[in-house]
């Protein structure tokens, strides 16, 4: 094996790692350093092809399986001793059943292959909020997009020392080789599992080379395993992008905020503003790590070093800084390739390019689109043009307000807010958002998504809103708590609201907090900066009392699922609001 011999000082990792080659049996085994010789030698392998230098530098193209392109949520699984405490929301597998599915599948699993050791950090190196993982993999392109999306290498073996805690993550594509036998541009296995093992803080994952399912410091690690440290800890593992607002006088607050796949997380958290003197950065535009400060407020940071976005409908209109971000040094996948050895995506011009290649590598005939849906870029956050100067601070960033949002045509103002903790806890536990295509399944059907977490979130979900609650007990100081709507449409389908960079109109209500009115729901803007806009604000804050009783009616429903442990709190806030919009509404 290369690299360093730190791996040897700490006793657990060393067992650990001597155990995957043995059970994967791989020809090499390679300890990733993280650094740019590493990177260069690795996408020279498939799949990676090099685009256009003198348009995207530094950027490579990948196509998966057309079996492989989203999460795959029935295929993942909370494996903790008792089935309770995964709770209705997860799937569920008793560990040690589970292992015996798992271990034959591993079984010789990288013959013919490397096994990549890859040490990573979720957050600042030397921080109190921080984590590190040792990742297993197969697959040269996880190594390369862990490089971006995590701090990964020896210094994070030198922080892990020799009695450090690390999260052991298995991973492999599940396809092994044959002497002799040609591999495939992306290879993969039908049979998926991605498995979390909270008792242990372990992670496997079997099958998939994609995203999430293969980066296992994202969501496995950052959400699934980290919600559970987190429950224990007395932190918050979340599903939310972080910002921070400046306003003209120099003020500046930090706002987190949680919206489900594909709902405008990215496009917030990178947002360009279209009001003088307001200015956003961005800490993070995915997953928050929250804890409480010795001053008794709410401080985040991002575990993540880089973003992992959705790329169609990224354009210079809806989100510049994202174009700029991904100008260079970025790894695309599932996107359509231009003659040029350029990427495109819908959305991104008003207009296709002539003789596109389409996703699936055939050219493109316009019968379906060219960028599949969940295709995505991967970059450094480093090169954000508007990253927060403190996006790396250690002790994090003091939170003044937290937002929840979903997908919704109706019903849902464009933004209003709780009445307390307790009511904003209700709030998120009451997101419900129309699905994309992040995950496998219909697309465009209203889903329950509690704190947009439901797919993330490693335990009962009634223990977690219980947490969310307890969490608010202890801070001196809470941050406001909002729920806001980009999506709600007219009786023809027609956005209300224009988004993209106009939402500072809604972030400079949330900022000053003043002129609201509370109504059944909620307290909601009397006015808004609605300048040079030509909106409707009566459309875009009505409340029909009828679609809310019937809102109600489907939450209780929902909340039933809970049992015993949906918290007392929230049951009496949902009864509250409609006693609410029988007396007001």
């Amino acid at each position: 094996m290369n690299g360093s011999p730190l791996w040897h000082q700490n006793p657990a990792l060393k067992k650990w790692i001597l155990d995957a080659i043995s059970l994967c049996a791989p020809d090499n085994v390679h300890l990733c350093t993280g650094s740019e010789e590493e990177f260069q030698s690795l996408v020279k392998l498939h799949p990676f092809i090099p685009l256009n230098p003198e348009k995207r530098p530094g950027s490579f193209y990948c196509r998966s399986d057309p079996s492989d392109v989203a999460r795959v949520e029935e295929a993942t699984f909370i494996c903790s001793k008792n089935k309770e405490n995964a709770g209705p929301t997860n799937n569920w597998k008793d560990p040690e059943e589970m292992k015996k599915i798992l271990k034959p599948l591993f079984s010789g699993c990288m013959k013919g292959r490397t096994l990549y050791i890859i040490p990573f950090c979720m957050g600042p190196l030397h921080s109190p909020f921080s984590k590190i993982g040792v990742q297993v993999t197969d697959s040269p392109y996880v190594v390369c997009s862990m490089k971006i999306m995590t701090t990964m290498g020896e210094s994070v073996l030198k922080e892990l020392g020799s009695d450090g805690h690390f999260v052991p993550c298995m991973h492999s594509v599940g396809k092994p080789l044959q002497p002799g036998e040609k591999d495939t541009s992306w290879p993969c296995n039908s049979q998926k599992y991605i498995v979390h093992f909270p008792e242990e803080e372990a992670i496997w994952s079997y099958g998939s080379g994609y995203g999430g399912n293969a980066l296992l410091g994202k969501k496995s690690f950052a959400l699934r395993i980290a919600s559970n440290m987190a429950q224990k800890e007395g932190w918050l593992a979340e599903h939310m992008l972080i910002i921070g607002i400046t306003n003209p006088q120099g003020e500046k607050k930090y706002i987190a905020a949680a919206f489900p796949s594909q709902c405008g997380k990215t496009n917030l958290a990178l947002l360009r503003s279209t009001l003088p003197g307001w200015k956003v950065e961005c800490v993070g535009d995915d997953i928050a790590w929250l804890k409480i400060g010795k001053d008794g407020r709410l401080y985040g940071v991002n575990p993540e070093a880089g973003f992992f976005g959705v790329a169609p409908g990224t354009s210079y209109r809806s989100n510049p800084y994202a174009m700029e971000t991904i100008s260079k040094n970025t790894i695309f996948t599932n996107v359509a390739l231009t003659n040029d050895k350029d990427v495109w995506w819908e959305g991104m011009t008003p207009e296709s390019p002539e003789n596109l290649t389409d996703w699936k590598g055939r050219p493109w005939d316009k019968k379906a689109p060219a960028a599949h849906p969940n295709s995505r870029f991967t970059v450094s956050s480093s090169q954000c043009p508007i990253l927060d100067p403190h996006a790396h601070a250690p002790e994090g960033v003091p939170i003044s307000a937290i937002l929840f949002g979903g997908r919704r045509a109706s019903t849902v103002p464009l933004v209003y807010e709780a009445l307390s903790w307790a009511h904003g806890v209700f709030l998120g536990a009451s997101v419900s958002s129309e699905t994309t295509a992040a995950a496998t399944g219909a697309v465009g059907k209203l889903r329950h998504d509690p704190f947009a977490m439901l797919p993330f979130c490693g335990y009962h979900m009634g223990d977690y809103f219980a947490h969310w609650l307890d969490v608010g007990s202890k801070l001196k100081e809470k941050p406001s708590i909002f729920y806001v709507n980009w999506f709600k449409t007219d009786t023809n389908g027609k956005f209300l609201w224009p988004g993209f960079g106009e939402n500072i109109r809604v972030l400079k209500w949330i900022f000053e907090h003043t002129d609201s009115t509370k109504t059944p729901i909620g307290n909601i803007p009397t006015s808004l900066d609605l300048s040079g806009l030509n909106v409707d604000f009566d459309s875009l804050f009505s409340i029909k009392k009828e679609e809310w009783l019937l809102e109600v009616e489907e939450l209780e429903k929902y909340f039933a699922l809970f049992g015993s442990k949906m918290p007392k709190e929230l049951l009496q806030e949902l009864e509250a609001l409609k006693q609410r919009l029988l007396l007001n509404g």
